[in-house]
């Protein structure tokens, strides 16, 4: 692990100015630590969020759909206000702090008031932190190093970001294993490690400073004009957004796994941990091949990666259901792959179109946009398995991603002969 992260830090030291800049991969590393704190939290509550709601409180597959919905989409408009203040008032660490506070509040209320109805505010409240931290966050680590280099920044903080998502889920086991049922016992620990990862951000993050000339104070509009401005960014969005209606949450692709491989309950969070291995050891190196041979055909493979992953759930019934234990493998693995080559290198691709004043507004465009995407397709697809069952919706989604993935193709495409956005 150490070898991957000093690997990546070789990679982003590099300033705009091509001189050497402690500050930069100090600035990545520390918010790459914040979040690894704060995915342990989070990744605890999502591992053991499929059955606590679904076997411990009862709730229905629609009802999860709808939750699971809130998890991936409702912070969608806090996303936009978040990324406008960021920008406005230039002050991208304290908005991104308050985003890690408000989140780690919600672990408190989860302690204090358990049950569906309440998790399903709690989780709104959690997701409306995560919209306000994200977008100010991606600019910290965009502006602390080069154009040429973003993919591997971004690799970076992804990478510790997972080490914290493969902690999560086996703490959670841990503590289960320990003792069963004890959801309480878990929700905790998952709040002592987001104290910790507010305490990094809040003591030791700084503003990067910005030359008197560039430290410009967009209003609301302007923020929203760079859609209509920067045609490199708004084949971002447009792809983005498209694709993600498509992109099953995890929750989802580990509920129809554990049908298909009849995987124990107990070992539900394991499930987890295997796509987030696979997703930190491929990080760093996406991110890389990214940054040379281009953010837009790493994205496109990235969507294909996870057609095969929608290929090994169909297939699993009639051809895999012998083998098990490959079944399971090979989704994670391809799932792992499927992140590190799109989480990471859609922020990069977007953050190389944007200019510097308006770099957190636009991120917080482009998340609010795959927000949205990602709440309706929960909320679809659990209304689809409710009705058709799993392998017919999973089958619709199916040929919906690959319909978009050629779609996303040609927005890119005209993009860059419209705008010349190579760097996209």
């Amino acid at each position: 692990m150490y070898g991957l992260i000093r690997e990546g830090l070789a990679g982003i030291t590099l300033g705009r100015g091509g001189k050497r800049d402690g500050r930069v991969g100090s600035t990545v590393l520390l918010l790459g630590l914040t979040s690894m704190f704060t995915d342990v939290s989070s990744e605890m509550v999502t591992a053991v969020l499929p059955i606590y709601l679904l076997f411990q409180q009862q709730a229905s597959v629609v009802q999860f759909g709808i939750i699971d919905g809130l998890y991936q989409g409702a912070s969608a408009l806090f996303r936009l206000v978040a990324g406008f203040l960021a920008d406005r008032l230039d002050r991208q660490k304290e908005v991104a702090a308050a985003g890690y506070a408000l989140s780690m509040l919600t672990r408190l209320g989860m302690i204090l008031t358990p049950g569906a109805t309440a998790f399903m505010a709690l989780v709104a409240v959690d997701r409306f932190g995560k919209g306000i931290r994200t977008a100010p966050r991606d600019a910290l680590i965009s502006r602390a190093a080069s154009d040429e280099s973003l993919g591997a920044a971004f690799g970076l903080h992804r990478a510790l970001d997972t080490v914290g998502a493969m902690l999560g889920p086996i703490l959670a086991f841990a503590v289960l294993a320990l003792a069963p049922r004890r959801f309480d016992a878990v929700f905790v620990l998952s709040l002592s490690f987001a104290v910790i990862g507010v305490a990094i951000i809040a003591l030791f993050v700084r503003n990067p400073q910005q030359p008197a000339a560039a430290k410009r104070r967009p209003t609301f509009a302007e923020s929203l004009r760079v859609l209509r401005e920067a045609g490199g960014f708004r084949a971002v969005v447009v792809a983005g957004g498209m694709v993600a209606f498509f992109t099953l949450s995890d929750a989802f692709v580990y509920l129809v796994l554990q049908r298909t491989t009849d995987v124990g309950m107990a070992y539900f969070p394991l499930l987890f941990l295997g796509t987030s291995i696979a997703y930190f050891l491929l990080a760093i190196p996406l991110g890389r091949v990214a940054d040379r041979i281009g953010r837009v055909p790493t994205f496109l493979g990235g969507q294909m990666v996870l057609l095969a992953v929608y290929g090994v759930l169909l297939l699993a019934p009639s051809m895999l259901a012998a083998t098990p234990g490959v079944t399971v493998a090979l989704t994670l693995l391809l799932f792992g792959a499927f992140y590190a080559s799109t989480d990471g290198v859609l922020a990069a691709a977007a953050s190389a179109t944007l200019p510097d004043a308006q770099r957190a507004s636009g991120l917080s465009i482009l998340g609010t946009v795959t927000a949205v995407a990602r709440l309706a397709s929960s909320v679809a697809f659990g209304v689809l398995w409710t009705v058709q069952g799993p392998t017919a919706a999973l089958l619709l989604f199916t040929a919906g991603l690959a319909v978009t993935v050629v779609l996303a193709a040609g927005s890119f495409r005209r993009a860059s002969r419209g705008a010349g956005a190579h760097a996209a």
